[in-house]
């Protein structure tokens, strides 16, 4: 399936890529990538998505082919991204996925713009960054890149986040994509998420909410998807067994059915409409 790439300007004139999916009459769904992907994280799940779910994926500042400022990569400033982006495409309110990085994204949306939320599904989800041992970690790494950045960093950086195979044309797009990130890129995001506020200790999700979670991780354990169970009310855990950080690229057929079924019960004008596969 071939999308075609469209690109917003937001006020302040940052300018963002995005895909558009679906009939617009459709659940809306935006999509919002991990940590030095793009848009293109999302091509084998939308290749399985119904029309009936109106799916844009966003390629966030800083990464893919978007704008890179030099500042402004906290939760907060991809957050407000996202509400300029609705407000340009004309969306009241949707359900916000997020995955890695992009979690805490929808996090800090889902906590500063509860009115235009209606569901949350977080993969691969981040608790807090500041003391998880692996981002630790891969910050030292980081801190130590220059321009060009290191292909095989690069590769080994994605290899590292997947459990099952996934097709190697996939994986060399995610590679292509995260070379694009300049070495300052790579370290003003980490350093601005290392040092911003854990959502969760700063206010209560309201809005529905489904964790996806591969149970061989190796970036997020168990125990900070059991405490977003415990800090978000109405959130919900599945389990995917044998997967790794990326259940989108590992399961995508499986990723689907959850979202369609999430989006089902989030949309209650879209309960009759919705089918998997449709």
């Amino acid at each position: 399936m071939t999308h075609q790439i469209q690109s917003v300007t937001l006020p302040g004139g940052l300018r963002l890529p995005y895909v558009e999916h679906g009939d617009p009459a459709g659940v809306p769904l935006i999509l919002l990538h991990g940590y030095s992907d793009s848009w293109r994280s999302w091509e084998l799940l939308l290749a399985q998505l119904p029309a009936s779910v109106h799916a844009y994926a966003l390629t966030q500042r800083g990464h893919g082919d978007a704008d890179r400022p030099q500042t402004g990569y906290r939760p907060e400033d991809h957050a407000a991204d996202v509400a300029a982006f609705m407000d340009a495409v004309g969306l009241d309110a949707a359900v916000i996925a997020g995955h890695s990085g992009g979690s805490y994204s929808a996090q800090r949306f889902a906590l500063d713009h509860p009115e235009r939320t209606l569901g949350v599904v977080l993969i691969g989800a981040f608790r807090a960054f500041h003391d998880n041992p692996g981002v630790l970690e891969l910050g030292e790494a980081i801190a130590e890149l220059t321009d060009p950045v290191d292909p095989a960093f690069v590769r080994g950086f994605q290899a590292s986040t997947v459990a099952q195979p996934i097709p190697a044309g996939f994986l060399e797009t995610i590679v292509a994509e995260s070379r694009k990130l300049p070495a300052r890129v790579w370290k003003t995001y980490l350093r601005d998420i290392l040092e911003g506020d854990v959502p969760t200790e700063t206010g209560t999700i309201d809005a529905p909410t489904l964790i996806l979670w591969g149970d061989q991780d190796a970036f997020c354990p168990r125990s900070d998807q059991d405490a977003l169970l415990a800090a978000i009310p109405r959130a919900q855990l599945a389990l995917y067994h044998g997967t790794g950080h990326c259940p989108h690229w590992e399961q995508p057929q499986r990723t689907v059915a959850d979202l369609v079924a999430f989006a089902r019960r989030v949309d209650p004008a879209a309960r009759a409409a919705i089918t998997p596969g449709a």
